[in-house]
């Protein structure tokens, strides 16, 4: 949909989705997304550089008119959003070879259904020339997937980084000039995907400090001109101090739990530690997401449902699970009618979090009065809890 210059010699095309807002049938977009490709000319060769969603065939093509001639199309990303136009790609230039890394290849036929002799594997640090300008090609594997790589335009400093650096922006500009807006969908974009692969991440960052990179390039939202800003940023997800904060998902049906929590949350701010609350029937789960990536300690509220905690909760708490944060503390509040093994299950479904249980809170109550003797019992708990959390 815009063709421009990213730099010299290098156009990008971004293909931009304004009206998507659910990505992979999970992430809430709340700002849409975009997807880019990029056509470096070099004075022997041309290359593309990833594609675009195969719903945004027509707008990606129109932008390549004009591109009579492409040698190399180069897949860093075998996902569809990136890579789902490819076979229409090799169709318009059937002179083209299809360049990936080694775990990409399988991935691309079984998935794209690309006929084997048209793929060539570059290996890592491998370089391409195109004539006076040079790829040299980064593996990334687990950003997010396991064949992933990145490529580095010598010449120009630049490097296109797929997922990498990405966010979920619906934009017509190409720059990130409005750093707090990219900061917020990188950090939405980095916890939804990146997290669970942070040790990975961190090695990544190392193996590209070797490099001098005046531009990132990623594929999906705006690119940086200022690289040191997404860099630093992610130094921070992933490795950086966590933040003495609770944040706690909840949900109440009755009222019961929402007592339970904001007692908690009261007692906390006394404490002088910060606290979020996010109630998930009607929470941007997103945001819930980015939260988890540096705050200590996640208390998880939940009422009773047949026994069990309530569907949206464990939802949230499978959802945290997978996403693997960094909390050092977890803790579990229930409020029930009669029975519950919700503290148990809840427990059992965060096998991936490598956290310290302080301990939980379960009480039986009433929606309209609390018997003083349950009040008092949950009070006392609750107030462990806290003295528990004071980092």
């Amino acid at each position: 949909m815009y063709r421009r210059e990213l730099c010299a010699n290098v156009e990008s095309i971004t293909s931009v989705h304004w009206e998507r807002r659910l990505f992979d049938s999970l992430i809430p977009l709340p700002d849409g997304t975009s997807y880019n490709a990029y056509i470096v000319n070099g004075s022997e060769k041309t290359a593309i550089i990833d594609s675009a969603d195969p719903e945004l065939k027509d707008e990606f093509f129109a932008d390549l008119q004009g591109v009579e001639k492409v040698d190399y199309i180069i897949s860093l990303h075998a996902e569809q959003d990136h890579s789902g136009l490819i076979p229409e790609l090799l169709e318009a230039y059937p002179e083209a070879t299809l360049l990936c890394s080694d775990k990409a290849k399988d991935i691309l036929i079984s998935h794209l259904c690309i006929a084997e002799d048209k793929i060539q594997i570059v290996k890592d640090e491998e370089e391409l020339s195109l004539g006076d300008l040079t790829l040299k090609f980064l593996y990334t594997p687990w950003v997010h997937w396991p064949e992933t790589m990145c490529a580095y335009l010598v010449e120009r400093k630049c490097l296109f980084s797929c997922d990498l650096f990405g966010s979920h922006l619906a934009t017509s500009e190409l720059f990130a000039t409005d750093k707090a807006k990219v900061y917020e969908a990188a950090k939405r974009y980095y916890s939804e995907i990146m997290m669970p692969f942070r040790t990975m991440i961190v090695r990544h960052l190392e193996k590209l400090s070797a490099y001098q990179i005046d531009l990132i390039a990623p594929s999906d939202g705006r690119a940086y001109n200022a690289p040191s800003f997404i860099v630093d940023a992610y130094k921070v997800w992933s490795i950086g101090k966590l933040d003495n904060k609770v944040i706690i998902p909840y949900i109440s049906m009755h009222g019961s739990t929402d007592k339970i929590v904001k007692y908690l949350a009261d007692a906390l701010v006394k404490e002088g530690v910060a606290v979020q609350l996010y109630e998930l029937t009607s929470t941007d789960i997103g945001y819930l997401a980015a939260d988890l990536i540096s705050a200590a300690t996640i208390v998880v509220a939940s009422p009773t449902v047949q026994l069990g905690p309530h569907p949206g909760v464990q939802y949230a708490v499978s959802l945290a699970n997978s996403l693997r944060p960094r909390a050092k503390y977890a803790a579990v509040l229930i409020s029930y009618g009669w029975a519950t093994k919700a503290l148990d299950q809840i427990a059992a479904s965060i096998p991936n979090m490598k956290v310290e249980i302080l301990g939980n809170c379960s009480t039986k109550v009433c929606r309209m009065q609390m018997p003083m003797l349950s009040l008092i019992n949950w009070q006392l708990q609750l107030s462990r809890l806290t003295k528990k959390m004071m980092m």
